[in-house]
């Protein structure tokens, strides 16, 4: 019951697709039924939803904030960095182990280096044209827009691929997060549910970073009364 508990902190969603006709959405029919009230009494606010259609391929689906850093990490791991004669693109696998290795915290910082300044600002352009010429912001971003460049550099290799090698990973990436059930029965329904509980959780894990200490004191009623 633990991890039925926890789909709405893990899952935006879960959607259920069955022809409500045919014997192979049978095992997805029925868990939805015998399931649905548990799901709603542990997830009150989380919507789970059954999508029925004529001829429908039986399956369950969420939605996952992917990242760059999935995507690539993918993209590896499944040899996705080929070139036209089918051996692996060393150039464009090194590329992506170079973007994944970002120090993206010392980029952060390295931003606000020039004070009262943001290069990142909306409208820059239009309302300081010519700051690009300023020398003092030059010397203090240096180290902003060495790697924010570095980084353009590698995302371009990485998309050169051929064949659209880049959208077909990420439609692939996509898919990750459906699990087609023709035929299943409700027990590989409820594992496929498990699937992406497991998924959501990897994906949205959150460490809660409690105080040490009480550092704001309201007072109760009798506080007040006194």
């Amino acid at each position: 019951m633990s991890w039925k508990a926890g789909l709405s902190r893990y899952l935006p969603s879960l959607r259920f697709f069955a022809c409500p006709n045919s014997p192979s959405s049978r095992g997805v029919m029925q868990y939805y039924v015998k399931n649905y009230d548990e799901l709603k009494l542990l997830n009150p606010n989380f919507p789970l939803m059954m999508r029925t259609v004529e001829n429908a391929m039986p399956a369950v689906t969420t939605e996952l904030e992917w990242t760059m850093d999935d995507l690539f990490r993918f993209m590896i791991q499944t040899g996705r960095f080929r070139d036209n004669n089918g051996t692996i693109s060393e150039a464009r696998v090194e590329a992506a182990k170079a973007y994944l290795s970002t120090d993206w915290k010392k980029m952060a910082v390295e931003r606000w280096k020039s004070p009262g300044f943001d290069p990142e600002r909306p409208y820059l352009d239009e309302d300081e044209p010519e700051w690009k010429d300023n020398a003092q912001i030059k010397s203090d971003l240096a180290t902003y827009f060495n790697m924010k460049s570095a980084i353009k550099e590698q995302l371009d290799i990485i998309k050169s691929g051929p064949n659209d090698e880049f959208t077909r990973a990420e439609n692939a990436l996509l898919m990750c997060q459906r699990v087609d059930l023709w035929c299943a029965g409700p027990k590989e329904v409820e594992r496929a549910v498990q699937h992406l509980y497991k998924l959501g959780r990897k994906l949205n894990e959150r460490e809660v970073d409690y105080p040490a200490f009480i550092a704001e004191f309201y007072p109760g009623v009798d506080d007040m009364a006194a």
